[in-house]
């Protein structure tokens, strides 16, 4: 089933309207939801020991449980790992839909990092995602979704884009090729162990790069074009699938936002910030691994280039906040002010190690997308919090709260963090994609791993640094 059709068909749960935003229950009302042990696709020692190290530091029942069952839900139920040709392949479906998304297999897994040297099967686990997505990148750079089979044929096959067997989905964006970097770095600077980096993952650097060139339409719009016929108007691409002009100032054209849906102006502002802080790992490592010293240097003048154009394009002067970076840009002066809960957002850049949280620019933006200056921001009786077009008007999504919280230094704003996602969850024992303002029982997407695993990684960020604040009853 299609991310479309599963949230308009299946995804809104309705149940008994919550009255009040917190709600408090007794232990024997918190059931055994996490799937059975003989069931899970993948068991890990070390995130076991965590989730009971962490849950005797909560005092609060459903923070306890809710951890339990959504730290562990990437292993649970999204990995499929296996042996090929005697190195390691990990195959990370989201949750609901059978596809493997090169930014979404990466968030699921990032909170694992730190745990990978107490438990090598674990490692071994990361490192099949890292040659998982080295493969997809190489089978096509401009795909955001593949599937396990790559003789599969996906459900789009209207779409006016180069589809080929295997992809689900073929949607540009420049967040594709930045999480499986980040993923990379991150493994590297955690193990030191240089293994997955051969020729492939060389190869896939240097197809990342040429892409993000192509993307900053110097000589014309490029190899890539996306148009479909739906009724959705965020899954369609206007002027022939090239989307509205740009002005070739430098900036990498993003079709679509990391939401997978297609972007107003195509110069993606958190999306171009993650691509200078990706580009420059990219060559770090390749400096390491004494990789191809042309690549090196386009990857650092390119970051540099895209920082540059930052600069100057993406800061906009708001008549009531000051300078704050705008959501898109098209080169031209136009520009989009609003936020996306989708990762990279504006919020999330500190997050994602793009910038500072104290930079005074990144603070006045923070003061936008988290207030009614964002069209996309809504509060209610449930919670308050950063949406998007994709699930619709008044649908917050955890994942935004989630991100407020681990941008955060303030033990107020995480607190209330932690205590609306609590409240959040519809007695599920789960995140979800998106929940009404006014109602968290009515919901979309029951399993979505990404916003659990995030989940979880917020309350064990809080128990390493903040532990007073799960200490309290909440």
């Amino acid at each position: 089933m299609n991310r479309r059709t599963f949230i308009r068909h299946s995804g809104i749960v309705s149940a008994t309207v919550l009255s009040q935003p917190v709600l408090s229950f007794p232990a024997r009302d918190f059931p055994a939801v996490r799937v059975a042990q003989n069931q899970r696709n993948f068991r890990s020692k070390a995130v076991e020991e965590t989730i009971q190290r962490v849950k005797g530091q909560i005092r609060n029942k459903e923070l306890g449980w809710l951890f339990e069952n959504c730290f562990p839900n990437t292993l649970d139920t999204t990995v499929d790992f296996a042996m090929v040709d005697g190195r390691p392949d990990t195959y990370v479906i989201t949750g609901d839909i059978d596809a493997m998304w090169l930014r979404d297999s990466t968030a699921q897994v990032w909170p694992y990092l730190p745990l990978m040297k107490q438990d090598e099967p674990l490692r071994q686990l990361i490192e099949g995602v890292i040659h998982r997505q080295t493969r997809n990148i190489i089978k096509d750079p401009y795909a955001n979704a593949f599937y396990k089979d790559d003789t599969k044929v996906g459900e789009w096959k209207d779409d006016r884009t180069d589809m080929k067997p295997g992809l689900h989905e073929r949607k540009w964006e420049i967040d594709s090729l930045c999480y499986p970097v980040r993923l990379a770095y991150g493994y590297w600077k955690r193990t030191g162990d240089i293994t997955p980096f051969g020729a492939d993952w060389q190869t896939a650097m240097r197809l990342i790069v040429q892409t993000f060139r192509e993307q900053q339409r110097k000589t014309g719009h490029g190899p890539y074009k996306f148009e479909r016929t739906t009724s959705w108007a965020t899954d369609g691409v206007p002027l022939g699938g090239y989307g509205y002009p740009v002005r070739p100032v430098g900036l990498i054209c993003s079709t679509f936002r990391p939401s997978d849906d297609a972007t107003v102006f195509s110069f993606l502002v958190p999306a171009n910030f993650f691509a200078v802080i990706s580009l420059r790992q990219m060559a770090e490592m390749l400096t390491v691994l004494k990789g191809d010293a042309r690549l090196i240097a386009d990857a650092r003048a390119l970051a540099n280039e895209v920082e540059t154009a930052l600069k100057q394009y993406a800061v906009i002067q708001h008549p009531g906040i000051g300078k704050v970076y705008a959501y898109e840009v098209n080169g031209f002066g136009s520009y989009n002010l609003m936020d996306d809960a989708n990762v990279p957002s504006l919020l999330s850049m500190p997050y994602l190690g793009a910038m500072s949280a104290t930079d005074p620019i990144y603070q006045n933006t923070r003061r936008l997308v988290l207030s009614q200056d964002n069209p996309f921001y809504f509060a209610g009786k449930a919670g308050a919090g950063i949406g998007g077009p994709h699930a619709g008007m008044d649908m917050i999504w955890p994942i935004s709260i989630t991100m407020r919280a681990l941008t955060s230094a303030d033990d107020r704003e995480i607190s209330s963090c932690l205590t609306m996602l609590r409240t959040c969850n519809a007695g599920t024992g789960f995140m979800h994609e998106s929940f009404h303002k006014n109602d968290p029982s009515t919901f979309t997407r029951k399993w979505f791993a990404w916003a659990n695993t995030l989940f979880g990684e917020l309350v064990l960020k809080t128990a390493n640094e903040r532990k007073h604040l799960l200490n309290q009853a909440g």
